[in-house]
């Protein structure tokens, strides 16, 4: 892979991890388009990797005070967070666990993708229309954190989004658009840890180059930007943008892909 490519990816990993439009049908598709070969292993792990520096760097003080009530202070509001993120993991967890091979084969069909983009993104303009939602992150409680989490598990399927379903759970459950958008980023950073950190035992050091890390540079800073971009827009607008972007771009490739 050269560096221009590298770069690319880096960008649209950074973008799609966090905005409600895919990174996996991103990574999919601008090979599939551009006629590039897959990355391969080490280059996937580049990209989890970065976008996980980018989470824990954004959310680093968010982590200590959880972590800390989660193990030494169970009643209050952050201790009992802590353990619905815990929770709401295990299922997306699992179900990557078990359709690990399925997600790299079958399930990376760009027109099963483009369907899915288009999909979701009625699904979120839907929910996110019609939900009268007023709670903040301190009213999250067992219900939310297990329903989040068992939506999350539909990301992988690429052209769900792991934030678009679970923003959207999150909105169906009565989260503001802010708060729905934090807690789905505090619910990555475990699934997006272990993801990175099985496919790093994989590698050896010698698999790492120039673009492995140009890849972690690019997705890390690109992430942190686009969390802190999501956060503040949602804090007055509505996802309405994304949801165009996400008809617009699964009508595209419908079509391409019957026309090839």
């Amino acid at each position: 892979m050269d560096l221009f490519q590298a770069v690319v990816l880096g960008i649209v990993q950074g973008l799609g991890e966090f905005l409600p439009i895919s990174s996996s049908a991103h990574l999919v598709l601008i090979p599939w388009l551009a006629g590039w070969p897959y990355a391969g292993l080490t280059f996937d792990v580049a990209l989890h990797v970065g976008t996980l520096f980018a989470v824990m760097a954004f959310f680093w003080r968010d982590w200590l005070i959880l972590i800390s009530d989660g193990l030494r202070a169970k009643k209050t509001v952050e201790g009992r967070l802590f353990w619905y993120i815990i929770l709401g993991t295990i299922p997306g967890a699992l179900v990557g666990y078990l359709l690990e091979d399925q997600a790299e084969t079958i399930f990376r069909n760009p027109l099963l993708i483009g369907i899915m983009l288009m999909i979701m993104g009625v699904i979120l303009y839907l929910v996110d229309t019609r939900s009268l939602a007023t709670k903040k992150l301190d009213e999250v409680g067992l219900k939310e954190g297990l329903m989040i989490g068992i939506s999350q598990s539909l990301a992988i399927i690429p052209g769900v989004s792991r934030s678009g379903i679970t923003m959207t759970a999150g909105r169906l459950m009565g989260l503001t658009r802010e708060t729905s958008a934090r807690f789905s980023f505090l619910l990555s950073t475990p699934i997006v840890a272990g993801a990175g950190l099985k496919k790093l035992t994989e590698i050896t050091a010698g698999d790492i180059n120039t673009s492995f890390i140009i890849g972690v540079a690019v997705s890390a800073v690109v992430g942190f930007l686009s969390i802190k971009f999501l956060l503040n827009y949602l804090a007055q607008r509505s996802y309405s943008i994304f949801v165009w972007y996400r008809l617009l771009v699964g009508l595209v490739v419908i079509v391409i892909y019957f026309i090839r």
